[in-house]
Order: C-alpha cells, then sequence, then structure tokens
C-alpha cells in the first residue's frame, strides 16, 4: 500500500496514473454498448470479432513507431498528446452508422490505444528511474480502476442517456479535461539521463531477448481484453441473466483486480516477482473452473477471483522487463507493453471467432488453455532467466 500512499499524497505521481485509470474508463464505457452495437447492426459473434480485430490492427500500425515519438518528444507529452487523441477518437464508434464506419472508426481508435499504452508505461518507468521510486504495480491498479468506474458508473448512465453517443462524449469530455489540468506534472519528463547514451531503439531486434516475458504478457492481457469485452455477454448470452446484471462481471472482475495491484508490490518484495506471477496464474486457473459452472452467483465470483489472479501479473512483467540488462529500457518496456496489448485487443476478436463456430462457453475454455500455458512458461522460461 506504500505505492498507493505515494500517489495519493503527490501529483506527480497521481497524473500519470490516472492516465492509466483514464484509458480504462474510455474502454470500460464502451464495452458496456456492445449488446448495444450487436442489436443496432443485427451482428452475430464472429462480425463483433472482426470489427474488434481493427482496432488490434490499429494497434500493430502505432507499436513500431511508438518508441521513435517517445525519443523525439519525450514520454511525458507522448503521453498527454495520446490519451486526449484517444479520448476524443473514441466517440467514433458509437455514432457509427454503419458497419463499415464502425470498423474504420476502431482502427483509428486502435492506433491511439496502442500508442497512449507504450506511452504511458514507458513514463512510469522513467519517473521510477529518476525518482528511485516503485508504483508500477499502483499505477495499473489505476488501470483497473478506471475500468470498475466506466463499468459502475456507466451502468448507471446507460439507463439516463437516450444514446449511447452522449454517454461517451460525457465521458471523453472528462477525460480531456482532466488530463489538461494534470499534464503540467508529467509532460516534460524525457528518458533518464545515464540512459540517452545508449542508441539502438530498434525495436524488433529486442524482441528476441524478451520473448519469454513478452508471450506471458500477451496471454494475461489476451485474457484481461477478453474478460473485459466478453463477459457480459457470457453472463447475457449463457447465464441468461438481464443486460442490467449483465455487467456484474467486469464490474467485479475490475474491482479485485484494482485491489490485488494495489497490494502487489508488497507481496512482489516478499516472494519475488515469478513466484508473484506463478500464484497469480494458479489463482486464474480456479477462477475459470468457477465460471464454466455457468452459473451467475458462482460465474461473478469467479471473475472476481480472476481480477485478484491476474491483477498483479502484468506489473511484474513490466518490472522483469526493466532489470532486462541487454535491452535498452525504454525499448523493454516498449516491446513488452506492445505485445501483451496486441493481445488485449486481439482477445476479445478471437474470442469472437471460436464463439461463432461453436459457443462462448468454448471461447472460456480456450482461455482456461492459455492460462495452463502461461504456466508451463513460467515453470520453464522464467524461472531460469529470472
Amino acid at each position: 500500500m506504500k505505492s498507493l500512499q505515494l500517489i495519493l499524497s503527490n501529483l506527480k505521481y497521481f497524473a500519470p496514473s490516472w492516465v492509466f485509470s483514464s484509458v480504462n474508463i474510455l474502454i470500460g464505457t464502451w464495452v458496456l454498448y456492445l449488446p448495444h452495437i450487436k442489436i443496432k447492426f443485427a451482428l452475430n459473434d464472429s462480425q463483433i470479432g472482426l470489427a474488434l480485430f481493427f482496432t488490434a490492427f490499429g494497434l500493430l500500425i502505432s507499436i513500431p513507431f511508438v518508441p521513435y515519438v517517445n525519443k523525439k518528444i519525450g514520454t511525458g507529452h507522448s503521453t498527454k498528446m495520446g490519451i486526449i487523441i484517444f479520448a476524443l477518437l473514441f466517440n467514433l464508434p458509437l455514432i457509427a452508422p454503419n458497419y463499415l464506419l464502425l470498423c474504420m472508426s476502431l482502427i483509428a481508435t486502435g492506433v491511439f490505444s496502442g500508442f497512449t499504452d507504450v506511452s504511458m508505461n514507458a513514463l512510469v518507468s522513467n519517473i521510477e528511474k529518476k525518482d528511485n521510486q516503485n508504483f508500477m504495480s499502483a499505477a495499473h491498479g489505476f488501470f483497473s480502476l478506471g475500468g470498475f468506474i466506466g463499468a459502475g458508473i456507466g451502468s448507471f448512465l446507460i439507463t439516463v442517456f437516450s444514446h449511447p453517443g452522449y454517454h461517451m462524449l460525457l465521458i471523453s469530455s472528462f477525460i480531456v479535461l482532466t488530463t489538461l489540468f494534470l499534464s503540467n506534472n508529467y509532460e516534460n519528463i524525457e528518458e533518464p539521463s545515464q540512459e540517452k547514451h545508449k542508441q539502438n531503439i530498434n525495436i524488433f531486434k529486442s524482441i528476441k531477448p524478451m520473448l519469454g516475458l513478452s508471450l506471458v504478457a500477451f496471454i494475461i492481457m489476451f485474457n484481461e481484453g477478453a474478460v473485459e469485452h466478453w463477459s457480459n455477454l457470457f453472463l447475457f448470452d449463457i447465464v441468461n441473466t438481464s443486460q442490467s446484471q449483465a455487467g456484474l462481471g467486469f464490474i467485479i472482475f475490475s474491482l479485485t483486480m484494482t485491489i490485488g495491484r494495489f497490494f502487489g508490490d508488497g507481496i512482489s518484495k516478499k516472494i519475488g516477482a515469478v513466484k508473484t506471477i506463478s500464484y497469480g496464474c494458479t489463482i486464474a486457473l480456479v477462477a475459470y473452473l468457477l465460471i464454466l459452472l455457468s452459473n451467475l452467483y458462482t460465474s461473478v465470483l469467479g471473475f472476481g477471483i480472476l481480477g485478484l489472479g491476474l491483477s498483479v501479473i502484468i506489473p511484474e512483467i513490466f518490472r522483469l522487463a526493466g532489470q532486462t540488462q541487454s535491452v535498452y529500457t525504454p525499448v523493454a518496456m516498449s516491446v513488452v507493453s506492445g505485445i501483451g496489448f496486441i493481445g488485449f485487443l486481439f482477445g476479445p476478436v478471437l474470442l469472437g471467432l471460436i464463439s461463432n463456430w461453436s459457443n462462448l462457453v468454448m471461447s472460456y475454455i480456450f482461455l482456461l488453455a492459455l492460462i495452463i500455458l502461461a504456466i508451463c512458461l513460467v515453470i520453464f522460461r522464467l524461472n531460469r532467466k529470472y
């Protein structure tokens, strides 16, 4: 909890952490309207998955260029620019008049979701090095808190607004205004001076030494993205809840993930990063067994336990990435963050395809199999290297 106290007591640390929240407030609001989008355009699960693929495609476009932009204008300016444009662009999907424009708008949001994600993680890494403070896990806790805020408040606001576009306009305006108010606390932050002599910022050459961490990041963020986009539809279609109850899974998932991340720094200090990742994956495995019982109470409980298990994994992966001596730190962060976020966006796409081929239960069995694969990677790869 020390890192949480640090963030809440100093705007220098709260401001970048708020960017993490802002990203997921926007995404959490958007996912509430996936059932609306499905009905509006009469889409099947495969067509929803294809639309979400264009978000991942947009991210793929942005990832190779982010380290260069970060180096050119600084991670602080990049983060501020990314979150403002991302917030403005997220108005487009909910006002798109047809399926084609929906897909095109999701490409645009994908570009700046990837840009913002890489920039904000590099920003926190730079601040940690500069100030010798550790708050990466807590910053990711604010990301989860953002999902809870977006889905929790959104579940109330969804009954207030006559059109989804009004809801998103209110949220995006709030994000832009808070960013303009807080960004002066981080916008001038650049790379630590001791790193500037390292000139290699070729992201592709850095993938091999970061492969083990990146694969685990991909799997875990694949699960996070899948749950964020498909938990409400799982409860709606498989458990047969009402639309107002369909958001319960994601709300409890976000809440427990937030709590877990606020305690993550302390847990890691006691048992180490690799053991923290291993235990988190094991807890996630148990959670999926509860979700797959397809009962409202056990499934919602399962989503809660899942959030707790996944909560500490990604921050610990970033911490290990920052300790990799052979790779320039900002590039290491970009590789792991970029590949992980590809999983975050690709997860909903593949789940949609699997669901259309079979059903959502099979999609969640696939997520369970991925967690088992992550456990194997931790045992046979990360244990040997870190």
